[in-house]
């Protein structure tokens, strides 16, 4: 219900590129390097975020609490 759709990545490398091969495979790897950099430290922000509670769950809590509150207001009144 909640989950959200991943955006398509590609790797696109042209076929026929002006540049010089040895020039193609530096860019690539630096290109690498960056996105190894970036996904390690994606992945230490999340391991931070643990302690919040997921939407779905307030949602449900929310409901339960005006369920209770109804119930108790027809109780008691």
């Amino acid at each position: 219900m909640f989950k959200r759709r991943k955006n398509k990545t590609f790797n696109y490398k042209p076929r026929f590129s002006q540049g010089n091969e040895k020039d193609s495979k530096e860019d690539a790897f630096r290109e690498d390097d960056f996105i190894s950099k970036w996904k390690q430290t994606r992945e230490a922000n999340k391991s931070k975020v643990r302690g919040v509670v997921s939407i779905r769950t307030l949602v449900l809590l929310l409901v339960l609490l005006l369920i209770c509150m109804y119930l108790l207001e027809t109780k008691f009144m």
